[in-house]
């Protein structure tokens, strides 16, 4: 007896043991379920999440399709067509559902062109190559609809080409826009030539009184002449009539004494040539005056550079009421190939700036140097005033900028120098301050 019972309580540990062991596996294999679960719900949670972002993603991008108003294809390499959007369901009068695994030569006209068209484009789609052509669609009327089509490679995650992408939009509203925007740009050259008018219309008010002094010396010149001949002209009269009446040679010559014939017959052709040289002034000043006064369409003609600056610097300096010491650094004769009118008005512009900015200073003075090289022909202008302030040097050249009192400049002079020189003259007009004091205006012209 003493020997059994060891071993039935060993028998009944390892029962109980057992049982121990079972109980901890199956709550492990229950833990291990919920943890599947609860991985299982998270993930359908995740999936749900995606097809519904999916789902926004797609009516997206259907109402994006829906609303656009040029037509789209999306093809395979093949050229077989995959989806269209609304607007070419539209056009065509065909669903995308029935156009699907269609080729895409059944959206295109038959004539010639379009047929070459529509190979050439199947071509560049198998390539994956991007192309811009004009080709004619079928619409519900089985009319032709002349579009402006592009094609556009389409690619996979990997890289891999699909197919293609095309986008067209009717050539008629794009010759409309052209047409439009055509109209735009006249109106915005006439615009200009305006601007460019009333510019000159100020200068030319600035410029009247140093005018008006140039024609009132030749004129006064010419008038003074004419009174002399007229005095002349009684005395011949007197002269001839008295030789008409048979008197004695004595007679005659002491009336011809009298009327000092010999001295009056020698001064009338000096008369006569100073007269004309007036008229010739005059001539010349009413053509610069109507040159600079009316808008230029002439061609570019030689012009001599030279003699058109000093004839700026000349009436500015006449109509204004300082007189600035002005030193020229240039040579005698320059020529060059260019618009005269055009010219004309920037260096109007720029002496009559130079003089505007030197007005308060005590010894105003104005440097003026030409310079060429083989391309270009450069003119400063640099004036002794204050020059141009930080703040005012980005806006120098902008429409209605000034900083002149009210009525005194338009702000348009800079403005249409600088649009003259840089698009009707092919040169530029740069602005800034020199190292010495004062403002250095550059006017950069083609040598030719």
């Amino acid at each position: 007896m003493q020997t059994h019972k060891p071993k039935e309580l060993h028998l009944a540990d390892l029962s109980q043991l057992n049982t121990s062991v079972n109980d901890e596996t199956w709550i492990e294999v229950i833990q291990h379920m919920d943890a599947i679960y609860s991985d299982l719900v998270h993930s359908q949670v995740e999936l749900e999440n995606k097809n519904a972002e999916l789902e926004e993603t797609r009516l997206f991008i259907e109402s994006i399709l829906s609303a656009m108003h040029n037509i789209l294809v999306v093809t395979n390499t093949e050229g077989q067509i995959l989806r269209v959007n609304l607007a070419l369901e539209k056009l065509t009068g065909k669903t995308s559902s029935e156009l699907q695994q269609q080729p895409l030569s059944v959206l295109f006209a038959t004539s010639a062109s379009s047929v070459k068209q529509s190979h050439h484009l199947a071509e560049k789609i198998r390539a994956g190559t991007l192309l811009d052509c004009e080709i004619d669609i079928l619409s519900t009327q089985n009319k032709a609809v002349p579009m402006a089509v592009t094609s556009k490679a389409h690619y996979d995650h990997t890289g891999r080409l699909l197919g293609a992408v095309l986008t067209g939009r009717p050539l008629g509203e794009i010759r409309l826009a052209y047409l439009k925007l055509k109209e735009a740009h006249e109106k915005l050259k006439t615009t200009q030539q305006q601007l460019i008018q009333s510019e000159k219309m100020a200068s030319l008010g600035r410029l009247i009184a140093g005018v008006a002094h140039e024609l009132n010396n030749p004129i006064s010149f010419v008038f003074g002449n004419m009174y002399a001949l007229q005095r002349y002209e009684k005395r011949l009269q007197q002269y001839l009539e008295s030789i008409h009446q048979n008197i004695s040679v004595e007679k005659r010559e002491q009336i011809r004494a009298e009327l000092k014939i010999d001295s009056m017959l020698s001064d009338i052709p000096s008369l006569l040539e100073g007269s004309l040289e007036g008229a010739e002034r005059v001539k010349t000043i009413v053509q610069e005056l109507r040159r600079f006064a009316t808008p230029g369409h002439d061609d570019n003609t030689p012009v001599d550079l030279i003699k058109l600056l000093n004839n700026a610097l000349h009436w500015v300096s006449h109509s204004s009421k300082i007189k600035p010491t002005i030193t020229t650094n240039m040579p005698d004769k320059l020529t060059i190939t260019t618009n005269e009118g055009y010219v004309h008005q920037i260096l109007i512009n720029l002496a009559q700036n130079a003089m505007d900015a030197i007005e308060n200073e005590q010894h105003p003075a104005i440097e003026v140097s030409v310079i060429t090289d083989d391309d270009t022909v450069q003119i400063t202008i640099r004036d002794n005033g204050t020059g141009i302030s930080d703040e005012h040097m980005l806006s120098i050249f902008d429409p209605f900028f000034t900083t002149k009192p009210v009525g005194k400049g338009t702000g348009l002079g800079l403005y249409i120098s600088y649009g003259l020189a840089t698009e009707q003259c092919n040169g530029s007009l740069t602005a800034e301050n020199h190292h010495e004091g004062g403002a250095l205006f550059t006017l950069r012209l083609p040598n030719v």
